[in-house]
C-alpha cells in the first residue's frame, strides 16, 4: 500500500509579514491539496522559534514594510544555514516582496541602516525614489501568465546566472527596468521562488500553485502527477486580472 501524500509548510513570520492578502497563498496551497485528498500541515515560525530543516516540504514568507523587515532581518540570518540546508535538501520557499528581499544579500531600504539578506539567491535590493503600483502581468518561460498586484519602492537586482520568476509584460516587476520579475532559481534539489506579486498570487494564478504543490510533493514522495480540478472560477479570475491595466 503507497503511502498517503502530505505536504508540510512552515509560515515563516506570519505575525510581522503579510500585507495585501499574502496568507490566502497558504489557503489556496490548503484548499487544491485537500480537494485530491492530500494532507497538509501549516507551522507557523516566528521570532527565536527553531525548527528542523528536514521536516518542511515548502517554506513561505509574505511581505512586509521596512518596518516589519528591520525587526525580522536579524532573525532571518540566525536560520541562514538552517534555510540553506532545506532547499539543498529538495525544500521549496515562497517569498514574496519584503521576504524576497531578504532571500538576497542585502536590502538597503531609504533610510536607516542596510539589512543583510541570507544569500540564498544572488540578488539584491536598494530603495528607489519611484513608489511601483498597480496590477502586473508576467510572461514566464513556458509561455503562461501570472497576474498580480505590485506595491513596493525596492529595486531587485538578480546576478548574471539568477533565472526570473518571468518577463513583465504589464508593470514594473523587479526594477522597472529590466522587465524582469521574481526570481525562479534552482539551489541544490530545491528551488527559490521570490515576487513582488500581491493580490494574493496563487488564487488567480493554479498553474503556478499546482506547480509549488508538485515541487513540494516530490521531495518525499518523488514525482507526483496531480489530477486536474475544476479550476473555471480561478481561470475567469485570472482572465478577468489579463485585461485590467496597471
Amino acid at each position: 500500500m503507497s503511502e498517503p501524500l502530505t505536504l508540510r509548510i512552515a509560515h515563516l513570520y506570519a505575525h510581522f509579514l503579510n500585507i495585501y492578502g499574502d496568507r490566502g497563498n497558504l489557503i489556496t496551497l490548503l484548499q487544491r491539496s485537500a480537494w485530491r485528498g492530500i494532507g497538509v500541515t501549516v507551522d507557523p515560525i516566528g521570532l527565536n522559534e527553531d525548527f528542523d530543516p528536514a521536516m518542511f516540504d515548502i517554506y513561505f514568507i509574505g511581505g512586509g514594510q521596512d518596518k516589519q523587515q528591520q525587526i525580522i532581518a536579524a532573525d532571518l540570518n540566525c536560520r541562514r544555514k538552517k534555510l540553506h540546508e532545506a532547499v539543498n535538501g529538495g525544500s521549496v520557499i515562497l517569498a514574496v516582496c519584503g521576504g524576497y528581499q531578504l532571500l538576497g544579500h542585502y536590502y538597503r531600504p531609504a533610510s536607516g541602516d542596510e539589512l543583510a539578506g541570507i544569500s540564498l539567491i544572488d540578488a539584491w535590493t536598494v530603495a528607489g525614489s519611484r513608489r511601483m503600483i498597480g496590477n502586473v502581468v508576467v510572461r514566464r518561460p513556458d509561455g503562461s501568465t501570472l497576474v498580480g498586484f505590485e506595491n513596493h519602492s525596492g529595486r531587485t537586482f538578480l546576478g548574471k546566472d539568477v533565472e526570473p520568476l518571468g518577463r513583465v509584460i504589464t508593470g514594473n516587476g523587479n526594477n522597472g527596468d529590466d522587465h524582469l520579475e521574481g526570481t525562479a532559481q534552482a539551489v541544490g534539489r530545491g528551488k527559490v521562488f521570490g515576487t513582488y506579486l500581491h493580490g494574493s498570487l496563487l488564487p488567480k494564478n493554479p498553474i503556478f500553485a499546482d506547480e509549488l504543490i508538485a515541487l513540494g510533493l516530490a521531495r518525499r514522495h518523488n514525482s507526483v502527477k496531480l489530477p486536474p480540478l475544476d479550476d473555471a472560477l480561478e481561470n475567469e479570475a485570472h482572465e478577468r486580472a489579463l485585461r485590467l491595466r496597471a
